[in-house]
């Protein structure tokens, strides 16, 4: 009897400490200056929403502030994959109102994005029955164990970025570094590089369009630069556009190959802030960045 009665104590104090260390770290999440952070507690309006993988932040926020005088909020991050990106944005508008423009850039339809990122996004699943639901789908072991213990929820690269960005801006990701000697010169002998879209990215995207329908907002579809000789590398980028349009019934604004040189780029697929500025001076010039 003494057994069980320490068992239930033990059993009853992990449960207490779980809950009340998960309540501690929820706080400090909702408090945080992090994009997602302020995505969920409703102070992420914005003019402009961005939305990308890493290619997403050559979306420079303080250019764009600087040179329009549009607010903007950017919920890219490193390997999203289109789905995540799907609810996110849809969460955005649910929990901040409608941007005036929705800037897109459609890279993330790679399966060689990072799919197990979404885990990453548990802590936030307490926010979003959307996030629920795809995390319940396609992670149920991930989605279960923060269930059974919240505190499991924050065991991720996310909620330490929420932990880093807890009293700072995080508006500037950008690289500031020029590519290497050593990457260009390799960039000769790169092997071809193809988009490994699926039908499923396709429709995640379609529907994404659709839910923007009737709200005033204007969306545009871009693929941002890459290194030029790394552009070359790519074979099927016309049929990537092709299948976009077929999809989404709207045209993809094709700057892959926009930005020459190599003083605009941190690596093959990223502009640096210098490149970044000159990039989105053409996105203003050509009425994109415009609503």
């Amino acid at each position: 009897m003494k057994n069980l009665t320490w068992i239930l104590a033990v059993l009853i104090l992990a449960f207490v400490g779980d809950r009340a260390g998960a309540w501690l770290l929820g706080t400090i999440t909702q408090q945080s200056q992090f994009r997602y952070s302020r995505l969920y507690n409703g102070a992420a309006a914005c003019d402009v929403l961005l939305i990308g993988n890493s290619r997403g932040l050559i979306f420079y926020q303080p250019y764009i502030e600087e040179k329009t005088g549009l607010s903007t909020t950017n919920i890219s991050y490193n390997g999203l994959p289109m789905d995540l990106a799907s609810v996110l944005v849809k969460d955005f508008i649910d929990k901040n109102g409608a941007p005036k423009l929705l800037l897109v850039d459609v890279t993330m339809l790679d399966k060689r994005m990072d799919e197990r990122l979404l885990t990453g996004f548990n802590l936030y699943v307490p926010d979003s029955d959307r996030l629920s639901k795809l995390m319940e789908e396609k992670y149920p072991t991930s989605y279960f164990g923060g269930q059974v213990s919240n505190l499991y929820r924050y065991n991720s690269e996310v909620f330490q970025r929420a932990l880093y960005y807890w009293n700072r801006s995080d508006k500037d990701w950008l690289l500031d570094r020029v590519i290497s000697p050593t990457m260009q010169a390799n960039a000769a002998y790169l092997d071809s590089f193809d988009y490994d879209y699926s039908p499923e990215m396709l429709n995640d995207l379609a529907d994404l369009l659709q839910f923007t329908e009737g709200k005033n907002i204007k969306v545009e579809l871009v693929i941002n630069p890459y290194y030029p000789p790394f552009a070359e590398k790519i074979g099927n980028l016309g049929t990537l556009k092709e299948a976009i349009k077929n999809a989404t019934q709207k045209e993809v604004l094709d700057y892959s190959n926009s930005i020459q040189g190599v003083e605009g780029f941190g690596d093959y697929q990223h502009l640096n802030k210098t490149g970044a500025k000159a990039y989105l001076d053409m996105l203003i010039e050509d009425g994109v960045l415009d609503y």
